[in-house]
């Protein structure tokens, strides 16, 4: 299968060193990794035109849905998400730890709603995201690793 592989990884100071292990990685489990530093692209409007055209590319995306300055997901991998859903794509999204939304960001109840510490209102069905990530998206607790083993289980069951 052809795996986008969508999430803030591309900003590491080891981007190169990553995405060749990442790619060995997918390869040794009989599949290709479609890479956001596959093109060398000049302008931003290139950059998103290219990872659009390989999320159209692919069999499936694996997204790295962990907080990436803050407490959210990075924004890019989340319009990623979204065009691959879009266009009936499967996505695969892993995270260390798949704890509820409200236990990670230490949400505190008050007067029976759930708010954050700035007064803001946390969503409550015990999801590690919001909901519009977690429900549409295979949610993996683990790295890559996981994502992949979650590719073979499906592939399985599809027969």
């Amino acid at each position: 299968m052809k795996l986008y592989l969508a999430g803030p990884d591309v900003f590491r100071p080891d981007a190169g060193a990553w995405a060749a292990d990442v790619r060995a990685l997918c390869l040794r489990q009989g599949h290709e990794a479609l890479i956001p530093l596959d093109a060398m692209q000049a302008t931003a409007a290139e950059i998103y035109r290219s990872n659009l055209g390989l999320i159209v590319a692919a069999d499936a995306v694996l997204a790295n849905l962990n907080p990436f300055r803050g407490a959210e997901p990075d924004s890019g991998t989340c319009v990623e998400v979204g065009y691959a859903l879009a266009l009936g794509k499967p996505v695969i999204g892993y995270l260390d730890v798949l704890a509820p939304l409200r236990e990670r960001l230490q949400a505190r109840d008050a007067d029976s709603d759930c708010q954050d510490a700035a007064g803001w209102a946390v969503e409550n069905f015990g999801l590690p995201l919001n909901l519009m990530l977690a429900v549409p998206v295979q949610l993996v607790q683990g790295g890559l690793e996981a994502a992949l083993r979650a590719v073979s289980e499906e592939t399985v069951r599809r027969g």
